[in-house]
């Protein structure tokens, strides 16, 4: 396994590059990807597969010892990253498809590559795991109730089916990867290291596949969305870092709190998109997938050159663009 080890290092390394590239050649051949929208949602119950298997019962402690830091991530996750998404699209007059696609973005879980982010930012980890899973279990009923609030005046939603798909694509796969951690501890451990190369491979194919599937409305719109989701993404970033700040948590736990706002599982609404809404709806999902773990690496090595215990003010400075 060490073989493998060294490739999935590798291609976490340059994870955002190899996204780019496959989007690249979708975009040039979108012959190539054609027909592959029945196939996303396995490949997204692969990935969430994986994550159940990295999850332990201790990843969950942090909800008997800070309850409140959970409580106040989650909530700003499910109210900043919704709130902010409905008002790009009101900003920036989106086409009614694109518009729907950002407000599931934002109405999505937190993404799991923010866990990284986070341990490299030397944010607080435990409290960044936990919530990843915390909004991921409560993805089935926050994500439908969101976009049907905030989406159903630009395409018709139908909540209980996205209801049901986050069920079959999220919560099933999640729930099964942490019993069989439980169940077979020893063969889980050895797949832990093909796990991130599964993942990339994963949302590489999802993201061509969208990309292919909405060829003609990138021409029209592409800057267009590239700037929401960037705006999206930067917004998230620095309205959690800022709730956390104004309500009394620690470095460690702000940076935790700003990457999960900022950071979306864009590969959950690529798939949901494609299935229940429109490949030009999954097109944010696939840029968003590509800026976020541009913006998370970036912002994880800036703060991780500074001690979370180090000088006052020093990790604002990012966020205020000083």
């Amino acid at each position: 396994m060490d073989g493998i080890a060294a490739l999935s290092a590798f291609v976490g390394r340059w994870f955002a590059l190899i996204v780019v590239a496959a989007g690249g050649i979708a975009l040039a051949t979108p012959d190539t990807f054609a027909g592959g929208s029945a196939l996303v949602p396995y490949f997204l119950m692969v990935i969430m597969l994986g994550m159940g298997m990295t999850l332990r019962g201790s990843d969950f402690a942090v909800v008997a010892r800070r309850p409140w830091a959970l409580l106040l991530g989650v909530a700003a996750q499910y109210a900043v990253m919704p709130g902010v998404a409905w008002l790009l699209t009101q900003a920036l007059d989106l086409p009614a498809a694109v518009a729907a696609g950002v407000v599931l973005v934002g109405a999505a879980p937190g993404g799991t590559a923010s866990n990284v982010m986070v341990y490299l930012a030397k944010g607080d980890t435990a409290l960044s795991v936990a919530m990843t899973s915390v909004s991921t279990l409560l993805a089935p009923v926050f994500t439908p109730l969101l976009v049907l609030w905030l989406a159903g005046e630009y395409l018709p939603v139908d909540a209980g089916g996205l209801f049901t798909s986050i069920v079959q694509i999220v919560l099933v796969p999640v729930v099964l990867g942490l019993v069989l951690r439980l169940v077979v501890p020893r063969l889980v451990e050895r797949l832990l290291p093909a796990l991130p190369l599964v993942s990339v491979v994963g949302i590489t194919v999802v993201v061509a596949i969208v990309v292919a599937g909405s060829a003609d409305t990138i021409t029209s719109v592409g800057l267009v969305v590239v700037l929401a989701v960037v705006l999206h993404n930067g917004l998230g970033l620095a309205l959690g870092y800022g709730i956390a700040r104004v309500c009394g948590m620690d470095v460690s736990a702000r940076r935790a709190i700003s990457i999960e706002v900022g950071m979306q599982n864009s590969g959950l609404a690529a798939g949901l998109a494609t299935v229940h809404f429109s490949p030009a709806a999954a097109l944010p999902a696939a840029v968003f997938s590509v800026w976020h773990n541009v913006s998370g690496s970036l912002l994880a090595s800036w703060w991780a050159r500074r001690d979370p215990a180090g000088r006052p003010g020093r990790d604002e400075a990012v966020l205020q663009g000083r």
